[in-house]
């Protein structure tokens, strides 16, 4: 389900809201902070094995970052730990042109990491000062829509696992909202939680083999099969995902099968 996720509620309520409503395994592929809205990939049943092909999609969001003060929590929950001085329009796009391409960003210290088998958050609730540790992220877009000499509205494009309240620090603020708009090729303005997307339209951006149901049956099964086709594949029969499998020089074996 692409679900639009309203600001206030963790994305595992609206898992939990999903999975008593369905009465259906749930889980979400990439989460979103509290008071973070957008776009939401909740996977249902036996789609929840499809996860692990969709939380390394890029990502694109829209934010307004405060250039006034840094805050504890990197958004606008979090109390004042320093005042800044906001950039002007020059200073402010010289540093925004230092945050496009490969960069490295240290991890906030409010997130889900863990640090010596504990969530970040968690220490970072108690009180306990931690390093946290730095990551190399994408950033393909990143356009300045708005400035009023405070407050930064930014349309960004970002590779998996970038934390935009970390290119909010690193810009000397905060984030006050932040919304996502798309994962991948799904978009928010698609978003529909009466909606259930078939499992085989959950990856679009792979290859499709249609395959008959001798080669289903070899699938499930765990067997190889012979057919066209480079890397990873979503293998159909009859329009209906069977795996997800990988080829190479004619041969396909089965990466992750579908429940009969």
């Amino acid at each position: 389900m692409l679900v639009d996720k309203p600001s206030g509620p963790s994305s595992f309520a609206l898992v939990r809201k999903l999975r008593n409503r369905t009465r259906a395994r749930a889980g979400h592929a990439g989460t979103l902070d509290p008071f973070a809205s957008g776009l939401l990939l909740i996977l249902l049943g036996g789609s929840t094995r499809l996860a692990r092909y969709l939380v390394g999609l890029d990502k694109r969001y829209l934010t307004e970052i405060d250039l006034t003060g840094r805050t504890s929590t990197g958004d606008l929950e979090g109390d004042v730990v320093e005042e800044t001085t906001a950039p002007d329009p020059a200073e402010l796009d010289a540093r925004l042109q230092s945050l496009r391409g490969e960069i490295e960003l240290r991890v906030p210290a409010w997130s889900a990491v863990k640090i010596g088998g504990e969530r970040a958050y968690r220490l970072a609730r108690r009180g306990v000062a931690v390093r946290m540790p730095v990551r190399r992220s994408t950033v393909h877009v990143l356009e300045l829509l708005a400035y009023d000499g405070a407050s930064a509205h930014l349309d960004l494009c970002v590779s998996s696992g970038t934390y935009v309240r970390a290119i909010a620090d690193a810009l000397g603020g905060h984030c006050r909202s932040l919304r996502r708009l798309e994962v991948g090729p799904f978009a928010v303005a698609d978003a529909d939680d009466s909606r259930v997307v078939a499992a085989s339209e959950i990856l679009p951006f792979l290859p499709a083999v249609e395959i008959g149901p001798d080669e289903a049956s070899a699938i499930r099964a765990g067997r190889c099969i012979e057919a066209c086709g480079e890397g990873q594949l979503r293998l159909l029969e009859k329009g209906q995902l069977v795996a997800v499998g990988r080829g190479a020089s004619g041969i396909v074996r089965p990466e992750t099968v579908m429940p009969a």
